[in-house]
This record gives C-alpha cells, structure tokens and sequence, in this order.
C-alpha cells in the first residue's frame, strides 16, 4: 500500500505526462515583445544528489528519483543503511535497470553521507528529520546548491466536541498505528476538550481492538520498531502523563503496543520531539481558539489534521494554522493524490514534490526571450536620450494590463 503501489502509480503517471510536462510554457508578451517569442523552458538541474530515510526506505527513495529522471537528470542515490535489507536490495537492483553512466547507489553510515555532502551537486533532495536537514542544507549552501528538504514534526490532530468519537478513532488509529507510527504525517497528538478525552478512548480501545486483535502483538498486521535505538527512546516516553491504553513492550521483538497516554503535559518529553511510533498522546484544551493559540505557538508541522461535523470548525483550523499539508476529517490519503504536492513549511521543510511537482522540483525553469534580428527601426523608441514623450510610451508599453500570450 505505501511502497510498491505509489511508487508504479508515481511511473505511469509520469510516462503517461512527460511529453506535456517538458513542452515550452508560453507566457503572456507586452508591447515592447509583442513580435518576441517568450516561453519557459524546462531543463535539468544536472547531477542530483536524493538521501532517503529509513521508515519508507523504496517510496522516499523511488518517488523523487521518478520525478529526478523525468525532468532529465543524472542521479546518486543514498538509501538509509538503518533499514539495511531494503538498502541492499536497492544497491543490487537499481543498477540493473538504470544506466550506470547516469545514476549511482552510494551505500554507508553517516560519515560516508558526510563526505558525500563536500562534494559539489547540482541538487540535493533530502527526506529526514530537522535537526539532519541543517546539516544538509549547511553543507548545501557551501556550493550555494539549490535544496529540497522534506522534514517531520508534531503534527497536530484537533478533535471538536461536535464529533462522532468512534469515527474519528477509527481514522486516527488507522493512520497513527500504520507502519508502528514510523511515519512524518501521522498525527503526533491529539488536542481535544476533557469532555472528549472521556468519549475517544474507549472508541480508540474499539478501534485497535478491531484492526489489532485482543493481543496486537500476534497481528500480522502491525509493524515493529526499526531498531533498538529507536525502540529504547519509544519506551522512555511510555512514562510520560497515563496510559489509558496499551503501554506494554518487548525488546526481544522491538515491540511497541498501539498507546494511548492521557493527562498529558505540554513540557513532558513526549511533547517536545517528534514521537514516530506508535504512541498517542492526547492534551486537553477548552476551545478551539485555544487549540489554534497551543498550535500557532509552536513550529509549523508538516501535517495538521481537524475533525468536527461542523463545517465552519474545521475551516477555522484550515485558514488561522500554517502547515505543509491539512486533512479535514480524515488522515493522509492525501498522500495518494499527485495532484497534491508533499512537502513542509518552516521547520517542516522546504519545497514539495509528487506527481508534476516532482518534476517542476527538479527542473530548471529557465526563461527565455526569441526576438527577430531585423525590424531595428521599431527599438528607437527604448534608446536613450530619453524624453518625457518616450519615458511614457515605455511605461506604457511595459504595463503588465498590456500582456497578451498572443
């Protein structure tokens, strides 16, 4: 579902596109051009440099490179040595199909990503967190080399009071616990009234119970943490506020039950970094005018996400938040719309990608003018000397009201 499906969808709909992708932009003339051709061209950037992360090893990795091909690119390749089988398969396969001369897989930790880093590219497309996504763009700016960075946060889920709370647990859980919570637009905590809170627990409890089975820990269909590292740093936040579900874990499995916790405090740990497993916190709040005011007071997340059956709500929570995607009343299918861009704001990320945009990101749009080499006598008006008659013929003639594609 979030890795093969997306990624042949990403491929066909860029085979199906490409011709009218690459076709010049015509774009509207003035006076002084009207007898120009004006058009954008779109050209690649050259040698792209693309580092995955871990938690969507192929997606994170295919999707940019589907985009970073079509816009006519070379491309070196650095999938995530954390999540290793993938890595490997990647670092097998990809060279038998791609040519060698144009694309390359570079396989190491990160000090091999460090040095890749000195060397000077012509792009960089970078998925991971914040505090990795300074480095790179330090790194970057040292060749000033244009960058993408797609990065993570909390990402806020407001519950209203005018809710059904089963429905909502339902989706919540759904995309909180997909892939154990590994993933950067899944909602990193609830804000929901004390009245709420009380109604969407036990719906959350149904939910799991529904989609996980009395004991999670047997379902096929629930992922675990990908390595010890991350699984310490999951378990340490288990303490934070109550758990009102789940809590249990293995370290032998890397295990991690679908969690809820409640009587959660803003300055505990578990609200101060981005959780990526499967825990959820909920935070209690009075209004929705205090949900905007706790969210607007913290970074911009990638993702947020409003449930109410009150229309007006939820656009409040669209046009007073700033954020790089926004689910009304439901998760990230988004996700599987190209016509939709990914990508953050702020602290979030820079840039977006997907579908068309994925080739816009890797594209140079490079602006250009054709204009004939005869009919000098109509360029005496723009040459100096200039008078108060021709500063105003050329104001005139420049005046954007005056454009015209023709």
């Amino acid at each position: 579902m979030s890795e093969i499906i997306l990624c042949q969808n990403e491929v066909d709909l860029a085979l199906k596109n490409l011709q009218t992708w690459m076709k010049d932009e015509p774009v509207s003339t003035n006076l002084l051009t009207k007898l120009s051709s004006a058009f954008i061209r779109k050209e690649p950037f050259g040698l792209v440099l693309i580092i995955a992360p871990w938690n969507y090893p192929l997606n994170l990795m295919i999707l940019p490179l589907v985009g970073a091909i079509a816009a006519g690119n070379c491309v070196v390749l650095k999938p995530s040595e954390i999540s290793k089988n993938t890595e490997k398969v990647l670092a097998e396969l990809l060279p038998q199909y791609l040519d060698q001369s144009c694309f390359a897989v570079v396989l190491g930790g990160p000090e091999e990503t460090r040095q890749l880093l000195t060397h000077k590219f012509d792009y960089i497309f970078f998925t991971g967190s914040p505090q990795v996504g300074k480095i790179v763009m330090a790194a970057a700016a040292k060749h000033l080399t244009p960058i993408t960075l797609e990065l993570g946060g909390k990402n806020p889920c407001y519950v209203d009071d005018n809710c059904d709370p089963q429905t909502v647990a339902n989706r919540v859980a759904w995309f909180r616990y997909f892939n154990a919570g590994q993933t950067c637009v899944a909602p990193d905590y609830i804000l929901c009234s004390q009245e709420m809170q009380k109604r969407l627990v036990p719906a959350l409890q149904n939910a799991i119970t529904r989609f996980y089975g009395d004991n999670p820990q047997t379902s096929p269909n629930l992922g675990r943490i990908i390595n010890q590292k991350h699984f310490k740093r999951l378990q340490g936040l288990l303490g934070c506020g109550r758990v009102a579900i789940g809590g249990q874990s293995d370290e032998s499995e890397r295990y991690i039950a679908p969690t809820v916790l409640v009587d959660v405090q803003a300055s505990e740990a578990v609200m101060q970094e981005e959780i990526f497993g499967p825990i959820l916190p909920l935070v209690t709040v009075r209004s929705l005018d205090e949900a905007i005011d706790f969210i607007n007071q913290r970074e911009k997340p990638l993702a947020l996400y409003a449930f109410s059956n009150n229309n007006q709500v939820v656009n409040q929570m669209l046009e007073r938040t700033s954020s790089g995607g926004f689910g009304g009343n439901d998760g990230f299918l988004y996700l599987t719309l190209p016509a939709l861009p990914l990508g953050g704001v702020g602290n979030s990320g820079i840039g977006r990608y997907h579908g068309k945009f994925s080739f816009d990101t890797f594209s140079h749009q490079r602006a250009c003018l054709l204009r004939s080499p005869g009919m000098e006598k109509l360029n005496d008006l723009r040459y100096p000397p200039y008078g108060p008659w021709n500063q105003q013929l050329i104001s005139w003639a420049m005046d954007s009201q005056s454009c015209t594609l023709l």
